[in-house]
């Protein structure tokens, strides 16, 4: 016994149509979506996520984004169907369609609000090195001759750092050192400790 799409199709009423309609394509964007999520994950837009000098707090709780309105639509079609299936009415169907759309909008939206704070408390604010007392990795020269490297407690994480220093000598490796500013591209302007 064939099954004919077309004769199945036609055996559905109006609201069911539109269900199906709106649960194919979207479906089909919604695991694409988590495809690319897991396989690619996000890329930042400076291809650097590690280090900002001034950055903002994380992304704000967005609840219009195209994650959101694909998920919206998934969920949507996916309980209407299962709600006209069940023999509810098609008030009642749309009713918990939308509710059930809603809720996976807020959820999604959660959930992407908390990975950008968690992703921006793992940035350096630079400006928190300044006063830092930590050990030089790789020699500086003195009078900003060459730019070493500095091993420095920032925000709670040991790090290594980009470092230049005006001091009249050179800055051997396990040196003491102070940050003592920010110069242009992240680069700690460092000094040696005194004891």
């Amino acid at each position: 016994m064939s099954y004919n799409f077309t004769e199945w199709w036609e055996s559905l009423d109006t609201l069911l149509r539109i269900y199906w309609g709106i649960a194919i394509p979207f479906t089909i964007f919604f695991l694409l979506q988590l495809i690319m999520t897991f396989f690619f994950g996000d890329i930042p837009d400076d291809g650097s996520a590690d280090m900002d000098v001034e950055t903002d707090d994380g992304i704000g709780f967005q609840f219009f984004t195209l994650k959101n309105l694909v998920a919206f639509f998934t969920i949507f079609s996916w309980t209407g169907i299962a709600c006209l299936d069940s023999g509810l009415s098609n008030n009642w169907s749309i009713f918990i369609s939308m509710i059930s759309g809603l809720v996976m909008m807020v959820v999604m939206g959660g959930i992407l609000y908390l990975l950008g704070k968690a992703n921006a408390s793992g940035t350096i604010k630079m400006k928190n090195a300044i006063g830092a007392v930590g050990e030089v990795y790789m020699e500086i020269r003195a009078k900003r001759d060459n730019i070493g490297q500095v091993q420095i407690q920032v925000q709670g994480t040991l790090r290594t750092l980009e470092a230049i220093t005006d001091d009249e000598e050179t800055l051997r490796p396990g040196a003491v050192i102070t940050v003592r500013d920010i110069a242009t591209n992240n680069i700690l302007i460092v000094t040696k400790s005194q004891s």
